[in-house]
């Protein structure tokens, strides 16, 4: 049940929020931790290139693919339940992946730490309506902001600590171990904290809606997540192209079973919610630009300009800085004028990445890494101006009994817009280094041909923004000066 502001509000609220951020900052981070350690992977396991590649996309992958059946799942059979479940079994995947004796074994942990991801994530954003009035919203949605940005840049400078430290002589394992007590913790403050909120019992369950979702998923991201190693070839455009058709069946699908009121994975009226629509286009050209950005941009650090991944992380936290600093004044803005404070943070984030090739060293130079802590600071800045509100605005009007499954599909976009932009960047990245060479000042002007892709997802956020409808921002308005 959604708090109002004449609700009195709830003990523990905050705690109960910190659990749930805990949840999110684990599954956020284990995307970005696991980079680091794929050298060390590949000597503790003697394992191919393809192996090495399945430890990450496979999370990725299981990920994305069971979001939206899981919200819908939440609002089922209660989301506490699923949260708390999800986070035991996230739990216990990241256990398994710390004591995984071959690279099977470590990747048939990742496909348990996915599922767990999956049964957890969506709970999150769907559970803050239930803990918090609206006018205390805007900053919880900040807060998972600064969770968001937080996890991306700290994953590489933690994974490096941990490696680096070779705590007990286990080497990588304890970048997944550390997950342990962490989750253990988030279990119990949510069981003590977060009121237990009971699903809806009579909801069904689209089965074939989930198929049809799943396979069209499938379509678009495994050539993404594999098609620049495959070589990019024909049949891998097919299985894109065979996402269109297999979207439009989903769409048919959730339509039909609408017309002969029965439940549907995706809720027919959020295809109605211009709002919805609008603000999951925004969301996926936002996560388009980021997780893309950050992966071409640690290339360039360690591989082109020989930092360790400590010093690589290190220098990016200007980046986290920014985030913390903007996500500080997003709570204080609570619901106000939404639509400018994206636009805002989308222009920010454009002068990010068209600042930083100008700092970027040349032929015969050699790297200053001050130099990039104000480009990195303004796209910080940006992440934390633009994602609060975006979030808020997106969900605020759904229905209840709805938040779920409309919460789960939000990510299942993010997570497509982040396959997508590491899928474009990379290939932009790499091929220009393909043709030209490896020399500092050639991935200097690679960064720069695939912060091309990030201009435009970030310009797309600062334009479209201005499509949502008037209406939803005042609603948003009201509920500050009720």
């Amino acid at each position: 049940m959604n708090r109002t502001d004449d609700d009195e509000p709830l003990r523990g609220r905050w705690i109960a929020m910190a659990a749930l951020l805990v949840a999110s900052f684990m599954n956020l981070m284990d995307v970005t931790i696991v980079n680091v350690a794929i050298p060390s992977l590949a000597a503790a396991f003697d394992a191919t290139d393809s192996e090495i590649e399945w430890v990450v996309a496979v999370y990725i992958l299981t990920f994305a693919l069971l979001l939206l059946p899981m919200g819908r799942l939440g609002d089922r059979f209660g989301r506490r339940r699923m949260f708390v479940s999800g986070v035991c079994m996230f739990t216990i995947g990241s256990a398994l992946c710390g004591m995984a004796p071959s690279i099977e074994g470590l990747i048939g942990a990742r496909v348990l730490q996915g599922i767990g991801g999956a049964m957890m994530i969506p709970q999150t954003l769907a559970i803050v309506p239930a803990l918090f009035a609206p006018k205390e919203r805007g900053l919880a949605f900040a807060l998972f902001g600064l969770s968001a940005g937080l996890a991306s840049v700290s994953g590489p400078v933690l994974g490096g600590v941990l490696i680096g430290a070779d705590i007990w002589g286990l080497e990588w394992r304890p970048i997944f171990l550390v997950n342990v007590p962490v989750g253990i913790i988030a279990v119990l403050a949510t069981l003590r904290y977060v009121p237990n909120l009971a699903g809806e019992k009579g909801l069904r369950i689209d089965l074939v809606g989930v198929a049809i979702a799943a396979l069209a998923l499938f379509c678009v991201l495994f050539p993404l997540i594999e098609g620049r190693q495959l070589g990019w070839p024909v049949w891998i455009f097919g299985m894109l192209l065979g996402a269109l058709p297999l979207t439009g069946v989903f769409v048919w699908w959730q339509r039909f079973r609408a017309s002969r009121g029965q439940a549907q994975l995706l809720p027919v009226a959020l295809f109605r919610n211009r709002s919805y629509v609008v603000g999951s286009f925004l969301v996926m050209m936002l996560f388009s630009g980021v997780p893309g950005f950050f992966f071409v941009l640690a290339i360039l650090l360690q591989v082109g300009n020989g930092l360790t991944p400590l010093e690589s992380g290190l220098t990016t936290m200007p980046f986290s800085i920014g985030v913390l600093l903007a996500s500080g004044m997003a709570g204080r803005l609570g619901n106000r004028v939404p639509k400018l404070r994206i636009s805002l943070g989308g222009l920010l984030l454009v002068s990010c990445v068209l600042l930083l090739p100008f700092v970027m060293p040349q032929a015969g130079e050699t790297l200053r890494r001050g130099a990039l802590i104000l480009p990195l600071l303004i796209g910080g800045m940006g992440l934390g101006t633009a994602i609060s509100p975006m979030f808020n605005i997106v969900l605020a009007q759904v229905r209840d009994g709805d938040t779920g499954s409309a919460s789960g599909a939000l990510q299942s976009f993010q997570q497509i817009g982040g396959a997508l932009g590491l899928a474009v960047m990379g290939q932009l990245f790499f091929g220009y280094l393909g043709r030209n060479g490896e020399g500092v000042a050639d991935y200097s002007t690679a960064l720069t041909h695939a912060l091309w892709f990030s201009t435009f997802t970030f310009a797309c956020v600062a334009v479209f923004v201005w499509q949502l409808p008037k209406g939803e921002q005042a609603k948003l308005d009201n509920t500050v000066a009720a």
